[in-house]
This record gives C-alpha cells, sequence and structure tokens, in this order.
C-alpha cells in the first residue's frame, strides 16, 4: 500500500469532484464559463468542500497557468497586520500570468485574523479590485467584519450527507483495493459526522491493518467509543445504576478518550432516548453547561461523574421507559 495520505491523493482536481455540495459547484462553473469573479466567502464546517472548491476553481479557471495566478495563505499561522502588509499585498500588485486577467488570493481560516488585519485587508481588497481577487474560508462568518462580508459572495457550504460520504468511500475504496464492510461504512460515517477528511483518514488508518475493514477495526483504530457502550453508559445512569454507570465511564477514559469525545457521543445518543422530550431538553442543558466547564480547564473525571450523576437524579420515575426492548416485549404481552 502506497505510503501516502489519501485526503491529498484523493482531494478533487476538478469541480465536479467535489461530492455533497452540487448546488454552489454548479454556481462556480458559472464563474469558470465567464472567465469572471467577484470576492468570494465560503463559511462552513471543517472537511466540507471549501479548500477543494477553491483550488478546483483555480485550475479550471486559468488552466496550466494556475499556479502563478493562485496563492494560498493559512490565517491561523500568519494571523497579523504584517501579513496583509507583506505577503498578501506583494502578490496582489504583481502582474497576473499568462492570459489571465486577475489574480486569485484563497485566504484559509480567514475568520482566525485579527480585527485590525481586517480593517487593513479591506483597503487592499478595494486598491488592487482590478487585477486580484480574494477568497475567504471560514468556520463562523460572524468573526468577519462586516465590510469584508459585504465586498463577497457569501457561500455557505453544509456538512455532507452521508450518502455522499458514502460514495466517496466507496470509490476510494475500490481504488485502494480496499474491503469495506457496511457496518465498517456507517461506523465511520457516525464518527465522521459530515466532514470528509475525518472519514477518508479513518478509512486509511483501519485500512493498514491489512483486514476487512468492519466496525470492530474503525472504532479500534480511530479510539471513538461505540454507540452501544455510550448507550450503556447513558442507560445505566438512567435507571438510578450509577456505580454501574461510573464505572463504564472510568473504563472509557482509561481507553484514552478525551472528556471532549464522550461529551460529543453523549450529547449524539441523547436523542435516542425514550424519555420524554423536556427530560431531553433538561440534559442538554446540563451537557451544555459541562462542556463549558471543561473548555474552561475543569477536571475532566469530575465533570463527567457530575453529568452521570444528574442523569440519575433526572432518570428517577422513567426507569420502565428504559428497560432493555425483550423486557419491554413481555411486559406489553
Amino acid at each position: 500500500m502506497p505510503d501516502q495520505i489519501w485526503t491529498e491523493r484523493y482531494r478533487p482536481k476538478k469541480l465536479e469532484e467535489v461530492v455533497g455540495q452540487e448546488d454552489i459547484v454548479e454556481r462556480l462553473k458559472s464563474y469558470v464559463r465567464t472567465k469572471s469573479l467577484p470576492h468570494l466567502l465560503f463559511s462552513g464546517p471543517a472537511g466540507v468542500g471549501k479548500t477543494a472548491c477553491a483550488v478546483s476553481l483555480a485550475r479550471e479557471m486559468f488552466g496550466e497557468e494556475w499556479h502563478g495566478n493562485f496563492t494560498e495563505l493559512n490565517a491561523s499561522d500568519e494571523r497579523g497586520i504584517e501579513t496583509v502588509r507583506v505577503s498578501i499585498k506583494n502578490f496582489a500588485r504583481t502582474t497576473p500570468v499568462g492570459a489571465a486577467t486577475f489574480k486569485i488570493i484563497f485566504l484559509d481560516e480567514a475568520d482566525m485574523l485579527t480585527v485590525d488585519a481586517q480593517s487593513a485587508l479591506r483597503r487592499t481588497m478595494e486598491r488592487f479590485s482590478s487585477t486580484c481577487r480574494f477568497i475567504f474560508s471560514v468556520n463562523y462568518s460572524s468573526k468577519v467584519i462586516e465590510p469584508i462580508q459585504s465586498r463577497c459572495t457569501v457561500y455557505r457550504f453544509r456538512p455532507l450527507s452521508n450518502d455522499a460520504v458514502y460514495g466517496r468511500l466507496r470509490f476510494i475504496a475500490s481504488r485502494e483495493k480496499v474491503e469495506l464492510a457496511d457496518d465498517g461504512l456507517k461506523a465511520i460515517t457516525d464518527i465522521a459526522q459530515g466532514d470528509m477528511r475525518v472519514a477518508i483518514n479513518a478509512l486509511q488508518s483501519a485500512a493498514v491493518l491489512g483486514k476487512k475493514v468492519d466496525a470492530g477495526v474503525v472504532y479500534q483504530t480511530t479510539a471513538a467509543p461505540k454507540p452501544e457502550e455510550i448507550k450503556a453508559l447513558i442507560e445505566a445512569s438512567m435507571k438510578g445504576d450509577f456505580l454501574g454507570a461510573r464505572t463504564k465511564l472510568s473504563e472509557l477514559i482509561e481507553s484514552g478518550l478525551s472528556g471532549g469525545d464522550i461529551l460529543q457521543q453523549i450529547h449524539k445518543a441523547i436523542f435516542n432516548l425514550e424519555v420524554p422530550d423536556l427530560v431531553k431538553v433538561e440534559m442538554l442543558e446540563k451537557i451544555g453547561e459541562i462542556d463549558f466547564r471543561l473548555t474552561e480547564g475543569a477536571n475532566e473525571k469530575i465533570q463527567l461523574e457530575a453529568l452521570i450523576a444528574f442523569f440519575s437524579i433526572k432518570g428517577a420515575g422513567y426507569k420502565d421507559k428504559l428497560k432493555p426492548e425483550k423486557e419491554q416485549e413481555r411486559n406489553h404481552r
């Protein structure tokens, strides 16, 4: 198996190869056909095709000369005003290469730029608008100042659908001659949560073992908790078995999982519980509180134990609804 990162090998080279964002791709293709481009703002979560669309757009817009007319900067690495005054301005003031009438500057993670840097960038956009176009990629458009947003056409990327992830993973598995089981495919998709980079990395990590990629191998290589383990933890706490739930929680933590990983999976599992919606609302509110405490540096184990203690209190009176399915069926007979 070639020693190469699959996310780079299978990065889309053309707009038509970008999956899950068909409506955006069609609008970007119109720019290629007309050879004109406004400033663009790509907003959305990680791993959904923002960078792939920007690079593919430049490739199709400029052809073989795209390297000379396109530059990519990561604002999380160079986020100060000097980046705008030196790197961006120097590239923007140079003449486009070949037959191109403008150049493209792609600013990845532009929401990490300081406010001063964004203000300076606004002036640069005005001065060099005849020879340079900007494409901003952000996770949170609200962190971009209004003067820049108003100068851009905004495209909001959505998390990829399961079908889009399924199709791309099957394509990669066939190219790499990897046997991908249906439960392995579902496990990767559940872990990725619409992030194609995470999905492809999980597939490669599982394929390295040289075995059939099934759910067990996926959870083993990604160190992600199995849904049934999280479900058992929640149900034990909701039934009042606090010590049992605490033991399950300790096993998850000792396996190397972070508090944030466990909390994220608990949040996802809450919606499948057979309890009144009001109880779910209270549980979600508590999860939000615990998440805030963890980001502020609180002790993970203490906070997660406090969470399952809260679940034990809220679960009182709903034990019958949380019985195993077979036991519920016997009670209905």
